[in-house]
């Protein structure tokens, strides 16, 4: 699963989520992805900043688990 595929998963879940790129960061935080509402409940609020988009992912898999909802079930 891509970072796309989430995100088209999340907003299926009634979910918002951004997922931003910004060069002018630093090195080691210049992804960063946040994600609440919908399934997660409406306080709810996640977010995780990186140095790739495949470390956001996984932050972000790891955070829905533990919430209980997953893209692969």
């Amino acid at each position: 699963m891509d970072i796309v595929e989430l995100m088209e998963w999340l907003i299926q879940q009634g979910c918002w989520a951004v997922f931003k790129a910004d060069g002018e960061r630093t090195p080691g935080t210049r992804w960063m992805v946040m994600v609440s509402g919908g399934a997660l409940g409406r306080d709810s609020f996640f977010r995780t900043d990186r140095a790739s988009p495949d470390a956001c992912l996984q932050d972000l898999l790891d955070y829905l688990e533990t919430a209980g909802l997953s893209p692969f079930a």
